[in-house]
């Protein structure tokens, strides 16, 4: 029987660029929880933005943020991984530098910026609809950074090869949505933060299943049995996925007839 159910948000729970759920999200996961299911949300976005957009349960479930660099459950965080200073300097100067990029800086709880528009201002402030802190320089973040993102105004596709070859043999850089990258420490992805929880709740990798659409989603979507890839993936994703859907409530729907047909059946 499934346990437990870890889902990807942007384009994943999040499709064709939304930022809010489908109303019903919020009962599938309760009726989950009930049925003795933990559902946990796995996204490179921010613990207090994911809590914030899981309020109706957000102490129902587990948080995997960051693509992995923080992991979050039962009022306590179960791990924290930070890049090194001299790296994070390194990643926001070359930013900086570049034309059309722009930057996020992630703590644990604090989101920081430095836009150099007004356009990335409000594409953050408006739009994202995220709290944020603007720092001038790098020396005004009073904490260690668990990830730096860079949003190209252009989309990444044309600049993942100028990250990689800049950044990839000293931290994790990978793509986080059409217009993301975001830079990690190495070991940092969803699976640790999922096999973290699975530790936590003895739950096998047989008894969960995931959803994802991205690269960043691929570690995960390997450390359980259950794969679902969106219809919209990219084709490494589909590739390393059990099952292709288009609809991650309507999984948990089917998922939650078998889990009370099973019960009925007992």
């Amino acid at each position: 029987m499934i346990k437990l159910v870890a889902s990807d948000l942007d384009g994943t729970l999040l499709r064709n660029g939304a930022q809010r759920f489908q109303p019903e999200l919020f009962d599938l996961i309760h009726r989950l929880k009930e049925l003795g299911v933990f559902f946990v949300a796995a996204s490179g976005r921010q613990f207090p933005i994911m809590q914030r957009m899981f309020a109706p349960v957000k102490e129902e479930i587990g948080y995997v943020c960051e693509n992995g660099a923080l992991t979050y459950t039962d009022g306590e965080f179960l791990y924290k991984d930070t890049l090194s200073d001299t790296l994070a300097k390194e990643i926001i100067q070359e930013i900086w530098e570049k034309e059309g990029a722009e930057m996020t800086m992630s703590g644990v709880r604090t989101y920081y910026v430095r836009p150099k528009t007004e356009e990335f201002r409000s594409l953050i402030r408006d739009f994202l609809k995220i709290t944020y802190k603007e720092v001038e320089d790098f020396d005004q973040i009073p904490e260690a950074l668990m990830k730096v993102a860079v949003y190209e105004r252009d989309g990444i596709n044309n600049s993942y090869q100028y990250w990689r070859e800049r950044f990839s043999d000293r931290c994790i850089v990978v793509t986080s949505g059409f217009d993301w990258m975001d830079f990690v420490p190495f070991g940092t992805n969803k699976a640790k933060g999922i096999q973290l929880l699975q530790k936590r709740w003895n739950i096998k990798p047989e008894e969960c299943m995931a959803f994802g659409d991205e690269y960043n989603d691929i570690e995960m979507l390997q450390a359980v049995e259950h794969s679902y890839a969106m219809d919209t993936a990219r084709e490494g994703v589909k590739k390393v996925s059990r099952y292709i859907t288009s609809n991650v409530e309507e999984e948990l729907k089917k998922l939650i007839q078998e889990i009370e047909k099973e019960k009925e059946n007992v």
